[in-house]
């Protein structure tokens, strides 16, 4: 197994004595090295693609989208997966994030939650996991035990697995039946992966929902026509898609039309 020295999310920062740079200093630096980010994931486009594909067709088939990690990888597997129903209208339950340490592990750290190789597969469980399904484990070191448990399971069981970590060469990798990885560097701060690393995390799973959503047909030209109506802002847009959608030139017609429909999508079908 790769020693933590042998990582690039654990290797020392290219930056020294940060406590005596001044705040410009300290955010600029940042900034820096954000803008290699987007870069270093651009090149696992093709690795993106292939496991996109893959989830798509298991969910044209009735299957679901699971997300697995821990600490910051883990809360953003969570918060990708929270965000499918209100965005693209889609039932609660079909993309799932699950975080080593159960809820509570969303706000506070559960100390050695991670290290548990055998909880993963005991929490997708607990949701029926199967072989229509797709599991993708999320580790930017690329070796949590609870990720690496839980795909190896997957694997044993038949079960479509896929990997997000940013080192090269991960141990999840060989548990993945699509895995990718995206090398990103040293953190600013040495080890601090909620930074440069979770920044990559976070872009892939938006290109990985959003991609699938649209190939799932929950998008229409560029608009959220599925999207749950949920508070005034929404409304405000969604009635005003439906008014660019309809021709309608009332605004508070269009609202009325929207709310006694639910959504915009609804709206335009019934309208038809």
């Amino acid at each position: 197994m790769e020693t933590a020295k042998n990582k690039s999310t654990e290797q020392e920062s290219l930056y020294h004595h940060l406590e005596k740079m001044s705040v410009e200093e300290i955010v600029s630096l940042i900034n820096r090295e954000d803008q290699t980010v987007p870069l270093a994931v651009s090149k696992a486009i093709p690795q993106i693609k292939l496991l996109v594909e893959a989830i798509v067709d298991k969910m044209l088939s009735g299957g679901r989208l699971f997300y697995i990690g821990a600490g910051t990888s883990g809360r953003l597997g969570v918060v990708d997966a929270s965000e499918c129903p209100p965005t693209y209208g889609v039932p609660h339950g079909l993309v799932i994030g699950l975080i080593a340490g159960g809820r509570n592990a969303m706000f506070d750290a559960v100390e050695f939650a991670e290290d548990d190789i055998h909880q993963a597969w005991k929490d997708l469980n607990e949701y029926g996991i199967n072989e229509n399904d797709v599991v993708i484990g999320i580790a930017a070191s690329g070796s949590t035990p609870y990720v690496f448990g839980g795909l190896k399971k997957c694997r044993e069981n038949g079960i479509t697995t896929g990997s997000i970590s940013c080192n090269f060469h991960a141990e999840i990798s060989k548990e993945a039946d699509f895995p990718i990885e995206v090398e990103v560097g040293p953190e600013f701060v040495t080890g601090s992966t909620r930074m440069k690393s979770g920044t990559a995390q976070k872009l892939i799973l938006n290109m990985i929902s959003t991609a699938t959503m649209i190939q799932l047909g929950r998008v229409e030209d560029n608009k959220m026509v599925n999207m749950q109506l949920t508070n005034e802002k929404l409304i405000q847009r969604g009635t005003l898609m439906l008014m660019e959608k309809l021709n309608l030139s009332s605004f508070e017609e269009s609202k009325k039309i929207l709310l006694k429909h639910g959504s915009v999508k609804k709206a335009m079908e019934a309208r038809q």
